[in-house]
């Protein structure tokens, strides 16, 4: 069976990938048909008579130039390991850039239901698109469906016709407007983001371009390779328009960047777009003071990270691994990249210190040191009845003074 269904377009270029390749691997060929009955088109330690239009990438992927309807077909890449091979099959697709117009049988036969004898991946037909193009020339009362068989048709090539009701069969060709109608390019540019794993350990590359059909076909590169032949993707899946990667956290370093590449069959320019993944980068924090019984916040703000970071609070360096959990006297609140460690009514023994705010990604590890010190509250009233006391004390102290040295102030 196929594993994988690639659109071209006649006149253009594609390229074939072959999709998990082991490091392990010899050799990697390419078969154009069956490998069991037509020799190899293309091997990666044998030189076969040079096509210019055929050409290895990353010494895996076949690329194909200037495409032609003849191109169309099978195609199987297989990798030579020391005890087994493994198979990769695509269909390649071409479309043709003439679009007879669309011939209908003569009206004397009566076809009371018809079907069109194209490739499934291809013709998605449904009930709203046969109704608008062909009830105008069969009535209201004929209905159509899809016929999905073996059949090697090129869009916008021939299709057959089939009737029900007298078995008439008859060849039949794509119009501009059934064609635009069967054919969609998408929409923009692709767009790529990053995501750490359920785990916390490894990254995922998303890459999207909705809105077309068929699908398009998308490709992650890094540093001018193909991601899919590299040791450390850990899977790679791909469903309709959106195409993921997820790799090994130990390969990424800071300022990588990952490129994703998407072709479409209607669309002569291959757009990209970019994913720059970065360390998590946290804002200073000045040290904090809290009287006891009172309540005070630690903030810990990220400024920067691809993908966003996780964010914890530890209680300090003593015990690294001791993550403080929400409960008790201490509340956690995180909005966004901000996460804010409240501790309600401030205990001097216990609560003084620092504590750290850990911010994680997969591309690696950033800490903040928050610093806290708690002190008892200053009584007022005591200070301001001292204030006083002393005040007093000093009047009386320099009167008697004055009296002493000079009595007569006082007779005076």
């Amino acid at each position: 069976g196929t594993d994988e269904v690639v659109f071209g377009q006649v006149g253009g270029s594609i390229l074939l990938l072959c999709r998990n390749v082991s490091k392990e691997a010899t050799e990697v060929v390419w078969f154009q048909g069956d490998p069991h009955s037509f020799p190899p088109l293309f091997s990666s330690r044998v030189s076969f008579p040079p096509d210019v239009r055929f050409s290895l990438v990353d010494n895996s992927s076949l690329s194909i130039t200037e495409l032609r309807v003849q191109d169309e077909g099978n195609y199987t890449c297989r990798e030579v390991l020391n005890k087994t091979d493994h198979e990769h099959r695509v269909q390649l697709l071409v479309a043709s850039k003439s679009s007879p117009q669309l011939s209908f049988l003569p009206s004397a036969f009566h076809i009371s239901k018809f079907i069109w004898h194209c490739p499934e991946s291809l013709w998605l037909l449904n009930q709203h698109v046969c109704g608008s193009v062909w009830k105008e020339q069969l009535g209201e009362s004929q209905d159509c469906a899809l016929f999905s068989s073996d059949a090697s048709v090129s869009l916008p090539g021939s299709c057959a016709m089939r009737t029900g009701a007298v078995g008439f069969h008859s060849p039949a060709v794509v119009s501009d407007h059934v064609l635009s109608l069967l054919t969609d390019p998408p929409q923009a540019t692709p767009k790529c983001w990053a995501e750490t794993s359920s785990s916390g350990l490894m990254l995922q590359l998303f890459c999207s371009w909705p809105g077309g059909y068929p699908h398009p076909t998308l490709h992650w590169r890094e540093e001018g390779q193909d991601l899919e032949n590299s040791s450390w993707v850990i899977s790679s899946t791909s469903s309709s328009d959106t195409h993921v990667e997820t790799l090994n956290s130990s390969h990424l370093s800071h300022r990588k960047v990952f490129k994703c590449v998407g072709s479409h069959v209607v669309k002569q320019e291959q757009p990209a777009c970019t994913v720059e993944i970065k360390l998590p980068s946290l804002e200073p924090e000045p040290p904090q003071t809290c009287f006891v019984g009172d309540n005070v916040t630690l903030t810990c703000r990220v400024t920067e990270s691809m993908p966003a970071a996780r964010l914890s609070w530890l209680r300090d360096i003593s015990q690294p691994e001791a993550e403080i959990q929400p409960g008790g006297r201490f509340l956690i609140a995180q909005e966004g990249n901000v996460s804010r460690l409240t501790i309600q009514n401030c205990s001097q023994g216990t609560d003084g210190g620092c504590y750290v705010c850990k911010a994680q990604n997969p591309v690696g590890l950033r800490e903040l040191f928050v610093c806290l010190t708690v002190k008892q509250p200053v009584n007022i009233v005591g200070l301001v009845g001292a204030v006083v006391v002393l005040s007093v004390l000093a009047v009386l102290t320099i009167t008697g003074v004055v009296l002493y040295y000079n009595p007569l102030l006082c007779l005076r």
